[in-house]
């Protein structure tokens, strides 16, 4: 579950009042003056609505400290919802001087009555030791007693309770059940807490849509944390169709409410253009609302758009200050932004001592970047002893996070046998892991490892494409490339064009680019390669870096389809039974389904889906032609 912020971790400390109606009818004056001689004459509900109707200042001037005295002098009869209501004047300071302890003492008697609001806020006096010694277990024996005649804030409590272990044995199923006793009551902090449980999968069972579901009640009632949880989802797909428009309104709802990481999560969408048109101005605008909440991401994030200039002019002193506020938090990417600040002198003078310190402390966390950059100043011995052991070391703890760089220089190391033993198959692997993530020195190594056979099996079609995705960035791949072609068969140069195609249709070891794509399927397809052909076709049947055109995509899926490759056969028989390109033909498309269906369950439900509007006689002549049908050879 991608999340925003995370569910709350410590116990919230809220103060319940009750929802006071009274049976008096307050609204016209003769009412008002019946409630008052009721109350001279010592009625204790009558002085206690008094209290009240002075407290809102229904009918009379608002005035705290007459309400007090009415409220007083019910309390003082006994009348728990007025003992429980002084308490609450104590604890706010209205009316009365605030005074936590005489608020508990009001609010024990109310509470020994049975009062449930009573009974929550004396257990949020214990777990907060507001007027009275701090003591998690006394806390959870108001809140369960409250909670256990319906009192939905009490449960809720509880159910905090029972996340963190406060009071009671941690247990997230029980925390589950007190939240969900409460969310079906409206609460709308039990609600986000619910859907936090069922995004986790922390007490019941991981259910994103679930989640969804009572994020969404909560957010429905302004709860920003459920706002800013399900704009999240909306971005990531979790539990609905992923949306950035829609993630964009509830985030932003969040974040006009104050929240920090909504806030900061909105700039982030505004510094990439998602769900949003890109601007860095207004990007910035929302992190710096964040930044000056403290919130160490915002703060991060603020630092890296000085150092870049994006958004704010550039001023490395100005992101330094701000890299430091996030790092004295403990926010490791900013500790590692800051440590590599330090090594390039930019903004601070340079320090390779004080890099390693700020390095070792985000490392230390498990941050990549960090434990790449130490690796890289043990194996030059920048601001530390050269040791290449200690170097290995920490490049294997990046790269198997995913960090290409560290993968690089381990595959280099098991090459050289620097600090490990020399293993070709090992430095094979690892470079492969970089070349796949994009790193370009890493393609032109792997490109010449596999037109070498050095660690891998001799393939010079796989170099020829590890060297064709290198060439635009590395000096020398181009011209290994065009050396590595004058080997190769006019067939090894078609698959090594198939193969670059692919890698451009799918973005793998390169940004992904239809355009690029379409332009090596079709280097391919003009050599006669089928799979290209079919490919080609694709990119037209989609207007996919190509402009859209069925009929250009039939006559490909047909050059391919009678050599036999089977996505050809496929996309012809849809094409036929569609008409999409060609005049529509049952019998045809019902021929290439059947063609394709040894070899492919989607063909061969569709040959059967075809055959419920065809005769049999129909069915018998395609399934004719099927047998009939012989491959061409390659034009």
């Amino acid at each position: 579950m991608l999340s925003l912020v995370p569910a709350a971790r410590s116990v919230s400390l809220t103060i319940s009042r009750a929802l006071l109606v009274s049976f008096w009818a307050c609204s016209p004056a003769q009412d008002l003056e019946a409630i008052h001689r009721a109350a001279q004459r010592g009625n204790a509900e009558a002085q206690f609505n008094l209290g009240l109707i002075h407290s809102e200042g229904r009918g009379v001037p608002q005035d705290a400290v007459e309400a007090v005295r009415w409220v007083r002098l019910a309390a003082e009869q006994g009348l728990a919802t007025a003992q429980g209501e002084l308490g609450m004047m104590y604890a706010g300071g209205r009316g009365v001087p605030q005074d936590h302890a005489e608020a508990a003492r009001w609010v024990r008697l109310a509470a020994d009555q049975g009062l449930a609001e009573a009974q929550a806020n004396l257990g949020v006096a214990y777990a907060g030791g507001r007027g009275v010694p701090q003591d998690d277990t006394e806390a959870v024996r108001w809140h369960r007693l409250a909670a256990d005649q319906g009192h939905p804030i009490a449960q809720h409590q509880l159910g905090m309770m029972s996340m963190v272990g406060r009071g009671v044995p941690q247990d997230y199923a029980d925390a589950a059940r007190w939240f969900r006793l409460a969310a079906d009551q409206g609460l709308a902090e039990a609600q986000a807490n619910l859907g936090f449980a069922y995004g986790e999968g922390r007490g019941v069972p991981q259910d994103d849509a679930e989640a969804v579901r009572w994020l969404q009640l909560a957010a429905d009632q302004g709860h920003a944390i459920a706002q800013g949880q399900l704009g999240m989802m909306y971005l990531s797909g979790g539990g609905v169709p992923p949306d950035d428009t829609e993630a964009v309104r509830w985030i932003r709802l969040a974040a006009d409410q104050g929240l920090a990481q909504a806030q900061d999560q909105l700039g982030l969408m505004y510094m990439v253009g998602r769900g949003v048109p890109q601007d860095d101005a207004e990007a910035v605008r929302w992190i710096q609302l964040a930044a000056d909440q403290g919130l160490a991401q915002a703060q991060a994030n603020l630092g890296t758009a000085y150092a870049g200039g994006r958004g704010v002019p550039q001023n490395n002193i100005e992101a330094i200050r701000w890299f430091r506020l996030a790092a004295d938090q403990g926010h490791a990417p900013a500790q590692a932004n800051l440590g590599a600040m330090y090594g390039e002198g930019r903004g601070v003078p340079q320090n390779n001592t004080e890099a390693i310190r700020w390095f070792r402390l985000a490392a230390d966390q498990g941050h990549a970047p960090a434990q790449a950059n130490l690796g890289f100043a043990y194996a030059e011995g920048r601001g530390v002893p050269q040791d290449d052991a200690q170097a290995i070391g920490w490049f294997r703890l990046a790269a198997n996070q995913g960090h290409p760089d560290a993968q690089y220089y381990l595959g280099f190391a098991y090459a050289e046998g620097r600090g490990v033993p020399r293993d070709d198959a090992e430095a094979a692997r690892w470079v492969r892991l970089s070349a796949d993530q994009g790193n370009p020195y890493a393609q032109t190594n792997l490109g010449r490892m596999y037109a070498q056979g050095q660690g891998v099996a001799q393939d010079r079609v796989a170099a020829h494409v590890w060297l064709s995705l290198a060439a635009a960035q590395v000096p020398g791949a181009i011209e290994a490339r065009d050396a590595l072609a004058k080997e190769m068969t006019a067939d090894q140069i078609a698959q090594a064009q198939l193969d670059l195609g692919a890698a451009y249709a799918e973005g793998r070891g390169i940004p992904q680019d239809d355009t690029e794509a379409a332009h090596w399927f079709r280097q391919a397809a003009d050599r006669g390669l089928p799979r290209a052909q079919a490919n080609l076709g694709v990119a037209y049947a989609a207007g996919r870096g190509v402009p859209q055109n069925y009929a250009e995509a039939v006559r490909l899926y047909q050059l391919a389809a009678d050599q036999g490759d089977i996505v050809a056969q496929l996309n012809l028989g849809v094409s036929y039974a569609t008409g999409q390109g060609v005049q529509q033909d049952n019998v045809t498309a019902y021929m290439w389904f059947s063609l394709a269906a040894p070899r492919s369950s989607d063909a061969a439900q569709n040959r059967d889906s075809v055959a419920t509007e065809m005769t049999p006689e129909q069915i018998a002549e395609a399934q004719s032609l099927a047998r009939e049908w012989k491959p061409t050879d390659q034009p």
